[in-house]
């Protein structure tokens, strides 16, 4: 009887371990991911969304002048643009960073669809998910970040 009760462990043991380094292998996938989609969306924040605002390139300046917030808007916007981009590079701040340009986005489509009947309302909503995935997998940083907001105070 024992005989059979040790080959049962033996074959248990082997398949618990392949699910771990499984487990494991897909974790530092997902992490790698995730860092890569965080590096992606700071360069285009950085780059793409920001850079333009702060050096007022007539492409950012137009609209802005349309909304009727004029260069001091478009300025605003390009800081919180480039904060949340750098913000998005340092893991104390990536969750909040996420959660910042997320809100940002939310502005965006609203002003998308009220002041530019909807022209292009579809790019904020894409970039809210990838920002939210990411404000909800760093959440654990918030902690940090309140450590060091409270230790400051």
């Amino acid at each position: 009887m024992s005989e059979t009760s040790a080959p049962a462990a033996t074959t248990a043991a082997p398949s618990r371990t392949v699910v771990a380094e499984s487990a494991t292998s897909r974790g530092r996938r997902a992490r790698v991911a995730l860092r890569g989609l965080q590096i992606l969306l700071a360069l285009f924040y950085a780059v793409a969304s920001a850079l333009p605002k702060l050096i007022a390139h007539s492409s950012a300046a137009g609209p802005f002048d349309e909304m009727g917030w004029g260069n001091t808007g478009m300025y605003a916007i390009g800081v919180l643009e480039l904060a949340g981009a750098i913000g998005l590079l340092l893991p104390v701040l990536q969750s909040a960073a996420a959660t910042g340009l997320a809100a940002l986005m939310v502005g965006a489509f609203v002003t998308q669809i009220t002041v530019f009947d909807g022209e292009n309302a579809a790019t904020p909503v894409i970039l809210i998910v990838p920002l939210v995935l990411i404000a909800w997998a760093r959440r654990d940083h918030n902690k940090d970040l309140l450590r060091l907001l409270r230790h400051q105070s």
